[in-house]
Formats: structure tokens, C-alpha cells, sequence
């Protein structure tokens, strides 16, 4: 099917709704295609401004949501009319939902094992027919290659066809990208997910998020931590996304077509 997308500072962003998402994840799954799928906000698409590899794992995404409203609000001034946020936390319930529905088994891999424990017993109880194939909490160090050959085995060897992976951008895109054609499903970038599901850490409330100002409730729970992220990057994508809306819109004005409006195709 053909897939509208816009390029969003330098990263394509997919003009997609949680049911198409979880569509399109759903017959990845069934074939057992090996791609993965980003989630993506202010924070991704900066990264991937600074730094060039992690740009090329952006784009080398099979699917990149928009988890951020910013990116929401990018995208509809862009010309893509209605869009609405994909968050990574809600898109994980509702494929959880459809391959509870679809029988097909999902794995979880990262954070710690008090956070998977707790997550599973509360996914199985929102999701009674939902088949947990497995799921680790991998250490916080560089895996040995042989370590890193055994956690591929052993996700496979479960069969899990949906694998929701929570390492935190950017190490979890980064792992996804080196393990496609190794992990035989489709990997999803969830982030702060398991944390959430688990209920180990609030959620900004749902009339924040509207607002677009999730970072800022993160930013006062965890300023040690996020001051950098949300205090530098929020600012630069502001300045980059103005020069490029500006750009976006003369070039159409002139009858010419933006070099970021674009029709990818995914595959079914």
C-alpha cells in the first residue's frame, strides 16, 4: 500500500493512525518479516540531526509514527489534513490488543525485571488471550558478541513475531536497526512504555499531552536527567522546522514540488 510520508527537519515521518499502524505491524508479523518501527518525537528527529548514523536508522525504519505532538502539528503543516498523534505507549497497547485478538506471540525485551514482572501480570490481565513468548532484561553494558548471538536465539526460539524493545533512544533504534535479518519479527521502539505499563512511573495527564507539552511534566519530574534533551533540542527543532515550513510552502506557491512530499511505499 502506498504510505504518505513528510520529511520532518531531516528524518521521514509516516502519516499513519494506530489503526493502519497496527495493520501494517500485524501482516509484518504474520510473515515474520524482520524490520522495525520507530515511535518518533522532538527528541529522535534532533538526534538524528547531530548525529548522521542514527539519521540513517531513522530513515531505514520500516514505519516512524508520530509519537510527539509537535511533530503532529508538523506534519498537518505539511499539508497532511487530520493527522493525529501515534504515541509509542498507546501503539503498544493496541497491538497488544490485536495480536491478543490475532493470536500472535509478542516478546519483551529491556528495562529491568521488576519492571517486566509487574508489566506482564498487567498485560495479561488487560489482555487475557495475549501469548507473552518470553522476555529479558538485558544488562546495563555493551553485550559480548556471544551474549548478543544468544538473546537473538532465544527471542526467536520463542516465537514471538512482535518484539516491543524499551532501551531508550537512541541505543533501542540503534539496536533494532543491527537486528534486522538477525530477529525473525517486527521490533518496536517503545521507550518509556514498560515503565508506564508497569505503572513504576506516571504518565504526564492526558490534557498536558493535548497541549503538547509532555516534556514539560518529564522536565520537572527528571530535570537532572532531560534538562539537556528538552532545554537544547526543543529550541532547534522550533528554528529548523520554521526555515523549513517557510521553504515547504514558497516552493509550493511556485508550483513546484516540495523535495519532502512524498508517497514510500510499505509493503504488505
Amino acid at each position: 500500500m502506498g504510505q504518505l510520508s513528510r520529511r520532518i527537519i531531516n528524518s521521514q515521518i509516516h502519516a499513519t493512525s494506530y489503526t493502519d499502524a497496527c495493520d501494517q505491524i500485524m501482516a509484518w508479523a504474520k510473515q515474520k518479516r524482520s524490520c522495525y518501527v520507530i515511535p518518533a518525537n522532538v527528541h529522535v528527529v534532533m538526534t538524528a540531526f547531530w548525529q548522521k548514523h542514527y539519521q540513517t536508522v531513522v530513515n531505514d525504519a520500516a514505519l516512524v509514527t508520530p509519537d510527539g505532538m509537535p511533530l503532529v502539528w508538523g506534519l498537518r503543516l505539511l499539508g497532511v489534513k487530520g493527522q493525529q498523534r501515534v504515541y509509542g505507549p498507546d501503539l503498544m497497547l493496541a497491538c497488544c490488543d490485536r495480536a491478543a485478538k490475532e493470536k500472535i506471540p509478542i516478546y519483551l525485551y529491556g528495562s529491568t525485571s521488576d519492571v517486566l514482572a509487574k508489566l506482564k501480570d498487567n498485560l495479561k490481565q488487560w489482555y487475557p488471550n495475549l501469548i507473552i513468548a518470553g522476555s529479558h532484561s538485558p544488562p546495563f553494558r555493551p553485550l559480548s558478541p556471544e551474549e548478543t548471538e544468544e538473546e537473538i536465539k532465544q527471542i526467536n526460539d520463542s516465537g514471538s513475531a512482535i518484539v516491543f524493545v524499551a532501551l531508550g533512544c537512541p541505543k533501542q533504534e540503534v539496536w533494532m536497526a543491527q537486528q534486522v535479518g538477525n530477529i525473525q519479527g517486527v521490533m518496536i521502539g517503545v521507550g518509556a512504555a514498560f515503565a508506564f505499563h508497569s505503572q513504576q512511573t506516571a504518565e504526564a495527564p492526558r490534557w498536558l499531552m493535548k497541549l503538547g507539552l509532555e516534556w514539560l511534566y518529564r522536565l520537572a519530574t527528571e530535570p537532572r536527567r532531560l534538562w539537556r534533551r528538552y532545554l537544547i533540542n526543543n529550541p532547534a527543532f522550533l528554528i529548523l522546522f520554521t526555515l523549513q515550513f517557510i521553504q515547504y510552502w514558497t516552493l509550493f506557491l511556485l508550483g513546484l514540488k516540495p523535495e519532502n512530499s512524498s508517497n514510500n511505499e510499505l509493503t504488505k
